[in-house]
């Protein structure tokens, strides 16, 4: 008589989960090592434009200065880069004329101490112009004189220099 054992039903459901297991293993080992052996070359390059200075025109007052009052200058600004610039403050460029200011030659004897210029900055917002753009910009009130001008300075004509800053 041939006996045969029959394995209970419990052991077969046992291997399963078991050899799945295993086979989970084996992948994710197979996996992780492609990864680590893989190779690969390749290069690239890249570079940035150079930026480029906006410009500013000379600003010229856009009404009659008298003495003790204000006038608004206008001026340009000109943007040479592709790309959009923003200007955050306008301010007196002392560097330029007589502290940031000249007066046409029939008026030499205004001395242009009596003038003041205030810094603008748009509220600050600031000012954007388009590449490649220009934009007119008017600033309120921003030119002084003082009460005590010289009369050396009626009918003067002047301009005030600017400077542009971020």
């Amino acid at each position: 008589m041939v006996r045969v054992r029959v394995a209970p039903r419990h052991a077969a459901r046992g291997a399963i989960p078991l050899a799945l297991m295993i086979l989970l293993v084996l992948l994710a080992a197979g996996s992780a090592t492609a990864y680590w052996v893989a190779s690969g070359s390749g290069s690239d390059s890249g570079s940035t434009a150079t930026t480029a200075s906006v410009t500013l025109s000379p600003a010229t007052p856009s009404a009659a200065l008298f003495p003790g009052g204000q006038a608004s200058v206008a001026l340009t600004i000109t943007n040479p880069n592709l790309a959009s610039v923003r200007v955050g403050s306008l301010a007196l460029d002392t560097s330029r004329g007589s502290g940031g200011f000249a007066v046409d030659g029939a008026h030499a004897g205004c001395v242009l101490s009596a003038l003041s210029f205030a810094t603008h900055t748009n509220a600050g917002a600031g000012w954007t112009v388009a590449g490649s753009g220009s934009l007119s910009v008017t600033l309120t009130n921003a030119l002084s004189m003082t009460a005590s001008a010289a009369n050396a300075c009626q009918g003067a004509t002047f301009t005030v220099y600017l400077t542009a800053g971020p």
